[in-house]
């Protein structure tokens, strides 16, 4: 019994007292601390082991960023959205004011383009606004938003920036009625700029017009451009009024048919010009006149004969 030793497992062996070992480790800290502030001696060790740590730094801060970024990607995505609403409805309650603006812009344009017109051939007139076309879906007629109480009679014809559009048919006191030249009770007198040939262009109430009465083997050629000549006292010599676009040749019959479309915007809303009246044209002489100057003659001549007879 005496052999055996009775010596505690070394795990509960005591080492040096807590408070020896506190102290002693808070001078080696101190030291450190006063040798690092002074000489930076552990400026290397601290690079190794931020180094070392950084990754699982980062691994451990990943949870949280993915949190962040879902969080600020949500919000951001409802921000765009609430953003295209706002936008959206931006667009809506502007669109009307863009939209007029551009037509503003285009009746500027045309505008300017009837002005010209005006200056170009002397003529006088006064711009109208289209309002609507007539009830009668027979008929190709307009109604603009100038009457007798601008001086507006009928007979007057009607232009745009690129031709005839028309005349003025009925006047009301505050509008006026406009036969379109596509209208089939509608005919204008022409001339082919190329050739000088004269005729006259009808409606056809489909939106084209026909050039009667040239002859099968007449000068006329797809293409060719027909402006007023001026013969009826009504439109000014030279604006233009329709092109060629089909002829029908037919030997069998005297006149060939010769379609035509206006070139003017007779179907298009919008500004045309009112021109005003021609002066009236110089009465044709009478053909009785010429017979009765000769028989005036003669009786004189026969009155002079008798009296040297006598």
């Amino acid at each position: 019994m005496a052999g055996i030793d009775h010596a505690p497992p070394p795990f509960f062996k005591r080492g040096p007292a807590p408070l020896a070992l506190l102290t002693f480790y808070i001078a080696i800290s101190l030291a450190v601390f006063v040798l690092d502030l002074r000489f930076r001696s552990l400026n290397l060790l601290r690079q190794s082991i931020a180094l070392l740590v950084d990754p699982v730094q980062r691994v451990a801060q990943t949870p949280g960023s993915l949190v962040d970024y879902a969080n600020n990607y949500l919000q951001g995505l409802q921000a765009l959205h609430q953003e295209n609403n706002a936008l959206k409805h931006a667009q809506l309650n502007t669109a009307p004011n863009l939209q007029r603006l551009l037509q503003l812009e285009v009746e500027n344009e045309r505008l300017r383009k009837l002005l010209s017109v005006k200056e170009r051939e002397k003529a006088n007139g006064q711009v109208a606004q289209i309002l609507y076309t007539a009830r009668d879906p027979f008929s190709r007629k307009v109604i603009v938003d100038k009457g007798q109480q601008s001086g507006i009679v009928a007979g007057q014809p009607a232009i745009d920036e690129a031709g005839v559009v028309g005349q003025v048919t009925r006047v009301f006191p505050f509008s006026a009625e406009i036969t379109l030249i596509t209208d089939k009770d509608q005919a204008v007198p022409v001339q082919i700029v190329r050739s000088g040939q004269r005729s006259v262009v009808f409606g056809l109430g489909n939106g084209q017009l026909e050039l009667r009465y040239m002859p099968a083997n007449a000068d006329v050629q797809e293409g060719d451009i027909l402006v007023t000549s001026g013969l009826d006292g009504i439109y000014l010599p030279g604006f233009p009024v329709a092109k060629v676009i089909n002829i029908e040749r037919d030997s069998a019959y005297s006149f060939a048919r010769i379609f035509c479309v206006p070139v003017a915007g007779v179907e298009n809303f919008g500004e045309i010009m009112v021109l005003d009246p021609r002066q009236p044209l110089p009465p044709a002489p009478p053909e009785s006149t010429s017979r009765e100057s000769g028989t005036d003659k003669m009786t004189v001549r026969q009155k002079n004969r008798a009296k040297k007879s006598n």
